[in-house]
């Protein structure tokens, strides 16, 4: 019989094929883009000692203007391996000469748009040959001068994909069999599911392309139907190895699949993802918060404020007997910490183990308080009117709780001892 009462008790999946899967981050690529934000050198230089610290192995920037140039000049002076600095240009020799200009950068992305929209509306093409000829003159330029490639497919779950793009990618892949050909899902019409094919299916697409000898495949969702975390997944399952992603899921529109959402994934569902570590990710949402102005929800996975919150008694009661009874994974290993709070709808048991604290704080004493204690009941029923007269809008702090605590628990006892020792002396006085 399984017994399933901590996370070491809950088995973990394995992937299909067994491949290595590796990160690449566009945070101050395609993150950078988003509207309404401005990232400076030091942002970009500051966000990528967060990804090292993750264990991201790859990022890629612009390198157009002087500010992404002096950016990408302090990471690679860092010395780090990891992540691997890589550049993006689109397909012209002029794009990738920018590149090529960085010392240090071995690495570049070629966009590629491929959708009839993309070619003829966007780009102003007059056919899909004059684009064919167009992608594979760029990477060709790339290969000849010593760059290895990544080949943005852009706009792939709108193309005619056996039409045009498979045989587009023969043609890449004859150039530059190791090139990374990322998977563009660009408006998010992706789907995980394994039933669906052209042009939406990430798994049909992941599959044709391992079909047609794809090496090394990576995902690019972005999120404008919610589905880019389970595209991005679905794509590591049947085949691809890269997914790439951005913090937070920032980017154009409704942004990308959010890197911390997947990091934890692997490293809590899957087997063999130690590489990643995720204790920093909680300040790094606050430095996203603070510096470069990005909201973060409170009730966001893996970083939002409220994720290790708990106020309703049934949750509290159980969290204070065993964590894993409603928390998915510990607080520590996303450095965050975990808040039991008192609201409308907290029970007795929070009360008590919030009473008790306050109390070991204030005494310095450890102390056990019963459920049944009046003075207890006596803080509940205050707290209740407070929401009952609908007064308050929000939970009780803890500098609010150790005030009620002082009253009861410490006042009304020295209150309670010195009428004591009153009567005692008028009787005393009488006799």
């Amino acid at each position: 019989m399984k017994i399933y009462r901590s996370y070491e008790d809950l088995p973990k999946i394995k992937l299909p094929l067994g491949q290595d899967i590796f990160i690449s981050d566009s945070t101050i690529r395609d993150g950078s883009q988003m509207p309404g934000i401005v990232m400076k050198k030091r942002h970009k230089t500051e966000i990528y000692e967060y990804l090292h610290k993750i264990g991201i192995e790859k990022l890629e920037t612009f390198v157009y203007n002087e500010r992404d140039r002096e950016a990408v000049k302090e990471m690679l002076d860092r010395g780090y391996e990891f992540p691997e600095v890589t550049g993006w240009a689109r397909a012209n020799p002029k794009d990738i000469d920018f590149v090529l200009d960085m010392d240090g950068i071995k690495e570049t992305g070629i966009l590629m748009s491929v959708s009839d929209s993309h070619v003829i509306d966007k780009m102003g093409l007059k056919s899909r040959e004059e684009a064919e000829k167009k992608y594979t003159d760029a990477l060709q330029y790339a290969v000849d001068h010593g760059l290895k490639t990544r080949a943005h497919i852009e706009d792939m779950t709108r193309a005619d994909n056996e039409g045009f793009v498979f045989p587009l990618i023969k043609k890449l892949l004859e150039i530059d069999p190791d090139c990374i050909i990322r998977l563009c899902d660009t408006v998010g019409f992706g789907l995980p599911f394994p039933g669906v094919d052209e042009p939406y299916g990430i798994p049909h697409i992941t599959q044709r392309l391992l079909e047609i000898g794809t090496k090394n495949i990576e995902t690019h969702i972005h999120d404008d139907f919610g589905m880019s975390v389970a595209c991005s997944i679905a794509g590591y399952w049947y085949g691809a190895n890269w997914s790439s992603l951005t913090f937070l899921g920032i980017g154009e529109r409704a942004g990308n699949a959010e890197l911390e959402k997947v990091v934890l994934f692997l490293i809590q569902r899957v087997e063999g993802f130690e590489k990643y570590d995720l204790k920093s990710v909680t300040e790094f949402a606050r430095f996203m918060e603070k510096e470069i102005g990005i909201r973060v929800p409170r009730n966001k996975s893996v970083v939002g404020k409220n994720i290790f919150a708990h106020e309703s008694g049934i949750h509290t009661a159980g969290v204070i007997k065993n964590p894993f009874t409603y928390e998915p994974y510990p607080p520590e290993i996303v450095g965050g910490k975990r808040q039991l709070l008192i609201g409308d709808s907290s029970g007795i048991e929070v009360l008590r183990f919030k009473v008790e604290e306050s109390l070991n704080e204030l005494m310095h004493i450890d102390t056990n308080i019963e459920k049944n204690d009046l003075r207890l009941k006596a803080i509940q029923s205050d707290i209740q009117k407070l929401y009952n007269l609908e007064k308050r809008v929000s939970c009780i702090s803890d500098e609010e709780l150790k005030k009620y605590v002082e009253k009861y628990f410490m006042l009304e006892s020295i209150i309670d001892e010195h009428s004591a020792n009153e009567d005692n002396t008028e009787n005393q006085n009488k006799k």
